[in-house]
């Protein structure tokens, strides 16, 4: 489906909703909502809007682990598992 099938004026989201959700749920493309002309909203189904959430943590996680790892906060994988190994000794 082309993008351009994708932009839909709010006229036609309120006259056809249930339509518009069908779509949404059958294509998992979203659709951008205008009003006067401009674009207003993006609506996605529930499915897709998840993944991304899920996505933009993972991503957000990455990053913060870049920036320790440049703050030389980070430990090589070595003394990582070794450190989990002694904890497990520990508690045994």
């Amino acid at each position: 489906m082309k993008f351009s099938e994708q932009i839909k004026p709010i006229s036609h989201l309120k006259a056809r909703a249930p339509e518009v959700f069908k779509q949404l749920e059958e294509t998992r493309a979203p659709v951008v909502i205008t009003q006067h002309g401009k674009a207003r909203a993006v609506l996605q189904d529930v499915a897709s809007y998840e993944e991304t959430q899920e996505t933009l943590a993972l991503l957000k996680i990455l990053a913060m682990s870049e920036r320790s790892i440049a703050e030389g906060k980070g430990q090589s994988v070595r003394t990582a598992f070794r450190d989990i190994r002694r904890r497990v000794k520990k508690k045994g």
